[in-house]
């Protein structure tokens, strides 16, 4: 992209509603945005320089060139750099899977500044969403959508320091454990602390790695495995119930109806008749 301002606008197609990209430039800015709100979420990447950025849930924060910070719909927000200004790409998006974004603390109010190791990566993904955006189809739409939820992962690896080897390079193992022990009782304080997190951090990790709080991650896998045992044994409800560790056979059935649209016992005779 050319060292110049440049800025794309676009209104979101009614069928792109899970994520839709409406912005997406790059400038030189020189003087502070002040209690400024937007409708769509955002996220600035400064490429060079330093200055501060201050929110009402995380406080005045320094920024240093390579960062990004996101901005949330509504929510004031000011920000600017020093004297000597700086260099920045920013983008614009909408749409329900930023519920998930933030639900999974992939973007997170209280602590919206990333900094980078890879500004290289992320400068490639704001060229490729610009490129996106430029042709105005509804293929482009999707294409930027599908670039703007890289950005989102690769920035929330970079937060926790995911390609860094020193930085707890146990938790594949982690995951691997829980999922081996996922049919028994787990106090996950003591669970993190065998891995050299706090349960906050295993909690974050396991959002980014697997879309799972380590407790949905070890239901998932329990569920999983019920369904293996309705379909390959004739062990009654509850006998299964109790084998994947949970002891109540009416919470187990609830459990799996929320889960699965339907009961153990029509989970059962739908893949076992004949």
């Amino acid at each position: 992209m050319p060292d110049r301002q440049l800025a794309l606008y676009r209104s979101p197609s009614a069928a792109m509603g899970g994520l839709s990209v409406t912005g997406v430039g790059r400038h030189r800015v020189e003087q502070a945005i002040v209690g400024r709100r937007l409708p769509d979420f955002a996220v600035v990447l400064v490429e060079q320089g330093k200055g501060w950025l201050e929110t009402r849930a995380a406080g005045k924060q320094a920024i240093a060139a390579p960062s990004l910070f996101w901005l949330f719909p509504g929510k004031a927000h000011s920000y600017g750099p020093d004297e000597s200004g700086w260099t920045e790409r920013w983008a614009l998006f909408e749409g329900a899977m930023t519920r998930d974004f933030t639900r999974m603390r992939l973007i997170a109010e209280q602590a919206p500044v990333v900094r980078l190791s890879d500004l290289g990566d992320m400068q490639r993904l704001f060229d490729r969403l610009y490129a996106e955006l430029s042709p105005d189809t509804a293929l482009s739409q999707a294409e930027a959508a599908a670039t703007v939820h890289r950005l989102v992962v690769r920035a929330a690896r970079q937060a926790i320091g995911w390609g860094n080897s020193e930085s707890h390079p146990d938790f594949q193992r982690a995951v691997e454990e829980l999922r081996n022990r996922a049919v028994e009782p787990l106090d996950f304080k003591a669970f993190a602390a065998k891995f050299r997190m706090s349960p906050a951090t295993l909690r974050r990790k396991f959002a980014l790695h697997t879309g799972l709080s380590p407790k949905a991650f070890q239901l998932r896998i329990r569920l999983d495995l019920a369904k293996q045992l309705l379909v390959t044994t004739d062990s009654p409800v509850e006998a299964v119930a109790m084998a994947v560790g949970i002891h109540d056979a009416f919470y187990f059935s609830r459990l799996f109806r929320n889960r699965e649209m339907c009961s153990p016992s029509e989970f059962r005779y739908r893949h076992t008749r004949k």
